[in-house]
């Protein structure tokens, strides 16, 4: 454990940054654009940070729980309905955009969709400058499973840095969400581009939300 204050995007400490973090997300955030193709996203001017996960794993949930909203993100019961990069802007004047990737994993996605999904992902990865950090979501009823795993070789061969938040941590058992964390742990270990902090999180009790959006603004270096 490191001794003395945490200190985050621009010298500050753990609770100034967080509070900083809170102001920014309860202020203005606003959806900008979907980009179903690189020819369509938006010029690369300020820092953006994007969310992957599993089809279902609770993207949407946690982007309306950071931002303090509702629905500034739509959520389905229907996995693999989102195929686009949505874009929110975040800040009056916009201080960084965060970036919704489309789910992955959905079993009956017909093959076409699933490889123009990785083209999507992976030029996106590799090319966007402005790109600070992916969160990659993971359930915590279910851990990381291969699928999961894909996506973090994709982003280790990208060379893009991501945290592992775990996501519905109120739906099990304080034991079993120990157990899980700790699998988490050490899968974060086996990748060069994982950040070494696991994210416990739920949306609908506002758990480990204020730590995130902290780290967000942390990630942004804004």
């Amino acid at each position: 454990m490191p001794s003395g204050p945490r200190r985050g995007a621009e010298g500050m400490e753990g609770n100034d940054l967080t509070e900083a973090a809170r102001r920014l997300f309860t202020g203005r955030v606003e959806f900008l654009k979907s980009a179903p193709s690189l020819k369509f996203l938006p010029d690369p001017d300020v820092p953006e940070i994007a969310f992957a996960g599993r089809s279902n794993v609770g993207k949407s949930s946690l982007l309306n729980a950071l931002t303090g909203r509702k629905a500034i993100a739509r959520t389905s019961v229907t996995p693999g309905r989102t195929q686009e990069l949505n874009f929110f802007e975040v800040g009056e004047p916009t201080r960084l955009r965060l970036v919704d990737m489309p789910g992955y994993g959905y079993a009956k996605a017909p093959l076409k969709v699933v490889e123009a999904w990785r083209r999507l992902i992976r030029d996106f990865l590799r090319g966007r400058v402005v790109l600070k950090r992916t969160l990659v979501l993971i359930d915590s009823r279910h851990g990381v499973k291969d699928v999961d795993r894909e996506m973090l070789k994709m982003l280790d061969e990208s060379a893009v840095g991501y945290r592992l938040v775990l996501t519905k941590a109120d739906k099990i058992k304080a034991s079993e969400l120990d157990a899980v964390l700790a699998a988490t742990q050490a899968e974060a270990r086996l990748h060069p581009a994982a950040y070494p902090v696991v994210h416990v999180t739920s949306s609908e009790k506002g758990m480990g939300i204020a730590e995130l959006r902290a780290a967000v603004l942390e990630d942004a270096a804004i």
